[in-house]
C-alpha cells in the first residue's frame, strides 16, 4: 500500500517534536547522504520558466530507491494568497517501481533548505559565530533563523529586506524563542557588519547585486540561496571570484546558482 504523509500529518509531526530537534534530524540525513554522494544517479532539474515563476521536477535515485520532488517558485504568489513555494514527491522501489509514499513537501522543503544551510556552515564556518545576517525574511527566514540557532549557536540575528512587513512577521514570530534575538538592521550594509555568516534569501527573480566586494569581511561565511533560477542572483561576480565556492550539485548550480555568472 501507498503511503500518504499530507499536510495536516506533517505539521503535526512539526508540532509533536518542534521544527529546530526536526531540522537537527534533517541535517544529520542530508549529511550522511552527502557522504555517500557518488552512490547516487544525478540530474539537472527539468524546469518551465515563465514570467511569474518556475515547476520544476527533481529526480534522484539510489540503489534500491527512486524519489522526485515537484516544486514550484513563483515570488507573486502571496499577493493571490498561496505560498511561494509549494512541492510534493513520491519515494519508488527501484526493483519493482512500486510507489511507497506520496508526501506533501511544502514543509519539508522549508525545513530541508534550512537544514543544509546549517549542515554546511557547520562544516565551513568559523567555529563559535554568533552572528548571522538574514537578508530577506519571508517564510524560509525564519527556518534558517532557527537552524542556525539549534546547529552552530547562533543567537543574533540580523534583519534586513526591503518590506518592512516581512521583517515586522519575522521578528513577531521568533520573539519567544529562547536565547535568539532578532534585531531589525537599517540596511543591507548594516546588517552584514561584523557578522559571522550572512544567509541571502531573497525572492525576486532578478539579477541583483545583494552583496557587493565592500561588504565582505575577512572569514565571513557566505550562505547564498535565493539564487534559485536562471537570471536570478545575489552576489556580485567579484564576490564569488575572491571566495571558495562549495556548491551542491554543480551541474545544477551552473544553471541556477550565482556561479552562473562565472565561466565554467
Amino acid at each position: 500500500m501507498t503511503r500518504l504523509i499530507d499536510l495536516p500529518a506533517l505539521s503535526q509531526l512539526v508540532q509533536a517534536m518542534g521544527p529546530a530537534a526536526l531540522i537537527g534530524q534533517f541535517a544529520q540525513a542530508i549529511e550522511a547522504d552527502f557522504l555517500r554522494w557518488p552512490e547516487f544517479d544525478k540530474s539537472a532539474r527539468s524546469a518551465c520558466h515563465s514570467e511569474r515563476g518556475v515547476i520544476e521536477l527533481m529526480p534522484v535515485a539510489g540503489a534500491t530507491h527512486y524519489a522526485f520532488k515537484y516544486v514550484n517558485g513563483h515570488p507573486d504568489n502571496p499577493a493571490r494568497g498561496l505560498p511561494t513555494v509549494m512541492a510534493f514527491g513520491v519515494l519508488a522501489e527501484v526493483e519493482t517501481g512500486y510507489p511507497l509514499l506520496l508526501s506533501e513537501l511544502t514543509l519539508t522543503t522549508a525545513l530541508r533548505t534550512a537544514a543544509t544551510s546549517a549542515m554546511a556552515a557547520r562544516a565551513l564556518a568559523r567555529r563559535n559565530g554568533r552572528c548571522m545576517a538574514l537578508i530577506g525574511n519571508g517564510a524560509q527566514s525564519e527556518f534558517q533563523a532557527l537552524a542556525f540557532h539549534a546547529l552552530l549557536g547562533i543567537d543574533e540575528v540580523r534583519a534586513f529586506d526591503v518590506d518592512a512587513a516581512a521583517t515586522d512577521k519575522l521578528q513577531r514570530n521568533l520573539a519567544d524563542w529562547p536565547g535568539l534575538t532578532v534585531v531589525r538592521a537599517a540596511s543591507v550594509q548594516d546588517a552584514v557588519r561584523g557578522a559571522d555568516v550572512v544567509t541571502t534569501i531573497t525572492a525576486d527573480k532578478a539579477r541583483a547585486t545583494i552583496l557587493t566586494p565592500d561588504m565582505i569581511e575577512p572569514g565571513m561565511h557566505l550562505n547564498a540561496v535565493g539564487g534559485d533560477c536562471p537570471g536570478k542572483t545575489e552576489l556580485h561576480p567579484d564576490v564569488l571570484r575572491a571566495a571558495r565556492i562549495f556548491v551542491e550539485y554543480e551541474p545544477q548550480t551552473r544553471i541556477e546558482g550565482d556561479i552562473q555568472q562565472l565561466a565554467p
